[in-house]
């Protein structure tokens, strides 16, 4: 199945999107697709281009990207909250000569920086889905062409350095869509889209798999507590993809009544601290499923089943994936044990663009790595433990920052946390806990220390802890541990 193809899932007079005060059937979101497409062809859109997408969330964000991708044109979501300098480096590095945005944007002096000559033609937005008159229809696609073709390019946020594009393909997000399955959604499920779409966990899961079932997604621009639970309750919500810090927002600012049409609560994108995890299901009486998955794979990878959730566990690796978890020299670990959890599946992207070697270096021998540590349980759950390059080696000793911070978050009065390695003279790293506290809380720092010892080795202890007014946080919710390490050293 091809991306698009998706718009007609659905029966065609139930609802498909909800966008605030918009309603558009699944006929109409076919109809809205066909009219992008014979736009985009009309300004020059041709099988293979790279066409970026710079937008909140709305359904003609929808539109686009599957107009984009009935041409067999490759979409490239762009964070929309990326500088100038940062969105000319994805022009540049994927060669986009198109851009579609809801306002124009300069990006002269950008452009000129990176001496990227490339001239971009920007297309507004918010007309792609309306039917133009006098445009003749786009033709169809070659018979050449088939799922294995690429769809999007999902640029990684550079937490770790220059952002890759991972290729990720049509027959990649379908068949994660279907990876899905055991999350039960139905045509009569309403699904809320707050996560941002240019992020794969929030574009997969709230959006392609809801039209692959023929489900209703309702659209919100952005996360705002009021408006949130407002929508929830007034469209009666069944399935929930959210963050952590959302699901924390919302069990301190929702009642039960709010919530009382959800049925499915997933929490994704980062760890889920259990402390979170358990103030949220002791109020509402619905449990979330965390899940786990990556850019590179489409991204879902693991997921706790409804009803069947395993506090602390990512859950069991969906169908259709094989899995390892292996040591540094790439064998398998004893069940039970830690290793680098790797993969392979129909879902696990093409490659990274244009860098082959690091293509070559996350699928070495035909095995997506993932960089996480990883243990699984007798009953098929897997735990992540860690990245492994966040891992302390202090002393010799291998240091799990989150086996740390879930301690850290059980503490009364913490918000946040985040333990971050340090150099140190004497152990080569050390820990160093950064938090922050709820709102007219304070903490005794000998009294958490303390709680730590009783709990922890002592080798686990951090050696130095900051109070923050809060925790920087990347635009998909995780804790910017590379921003607080740069601000702490400088």
């Amino acid at each position: 199945m091809l991306v698009h193809e998706l718009a007609r899932q659905g029966a065609p007079d139930d609802v498909a999107i909800i966008d605030h005060d918009r309603r558009f059937t699944y006929r109409e979101f076919d109809e809205a697709v066909t009219n992008c497409r014979d736009r985009l062809h009309a300004a020059g859109i041709k099988m293979g281009d790279r066409v970026g997408i710079f937008s909140r969330n709305s359904a003609e964000y929808v539109f686009a990207y599957f107009g984009i991708a009935s041409l067999g044109a490759i979409a490239v979501p762009i964070n929309f909250q990326l500088s100038n300098r940062e969105i000319a480096f994805i022009i540049k590095d994927a060669g986009i000569k198109f851009l579609m945005t809801n306002e124009p944007l300069n990006l002269v002096d950008a452009m000129a920086q990176l001496r990227c000559d490339i001239k971009v033609r920007q297309i507004d937005i918010r007309t792609c889905g309306r039917k133009k008159e006098g445009l003749p229809p786009a033709p169809p696609l070659p018979g050449t062409f088939d799922e294995h073709h690429p769809c999007v390019i999902i640029y990684t946020s550079g937490t770790t350095g220059t952002p890759k594009g991972a290729v990720l393909s049509h027959r990649n997000l379908t068949y994660n869509a279907w990876q899905m399955e055991w999350m039960g959604c139905k045509p009569e499920h309403i699904v809320l889209c707050v996560l941002p779409m240019y992020h794969c966990f929030g574009w997969t899961c709230s959006v392609l798999y809801s039209f692959y079932k023929g489900a209703t997604v309702v659209i919100l621009d952005q996360f705002t507590p009021k408006e949130t639970i407002a929508t929830i309750r007034n469209e009666k919500v069944t399935d929930l993809y959210i963050v952590p810090s959302i699901c924390s927002l919302l069990t301190k600012l929702a009642s039960p009544e709010d919530m009382q049409s959800v049925r499915l609560v997933v929490s994704g994108g980062t760890t889920l601290p259990m402390k979170i995890q358990t103030d949220f299901t002791n109020k509402f009486g619905v449990s979330i499923c965390e899940g786990y998955g990556l850019s590179e794979s489409s991204p879902v990878v693991t997921m706790n089943p409804p009803g069947k959730a395993k506090t602390g566990s990512i859950g069991p690796v969906v169908p259709g994936i094989r899995w390892r978890i292996v040591d540094g020299n790439g064998d398998d670990v004893p069940r039970g044990e830690t290793g680098e959890f790797v993969i392979k599946g129909d879902n696990v992207m093409l490659g990274y663009w244009n860098l082959p070697e690091a293509t070559h270096e996350a699928l070495r021998g035909g095995w997506l790595h993932t960089g996480d540590v990883a243990r699984i349980d007798s009953d098929g759950y897997i735990y992540i433990v860690d990245r492994l390059k966040d891992m302390i080696i202090s002393m010799g000793e291998n240091i799990y920052p989150r086996e740390v911070e879930e301690l850290v978050y059980q503490f009364p009065g913490i918000a946040e946390a985040a333990v971050i390695g340090i150099e140190d003279k004497l152990r080569g790293q050390a820990g160093a806990c950064f938090y922050s506290l709820h709102e007219g809380a304070s903490i005794n720092i000998r009294e958490l220390k303390k709680f730590l010892q009783a709990n922890l080795a002592l080798y686990k202890i951090p050696r130095e802890f900051h109070e923050l007014p809060s925790l920087p946080r990347t635009s998909t919710g995780k804790i910017a541990k590379r921003q607080i390490l740069k601000d702490f050293l400088a």
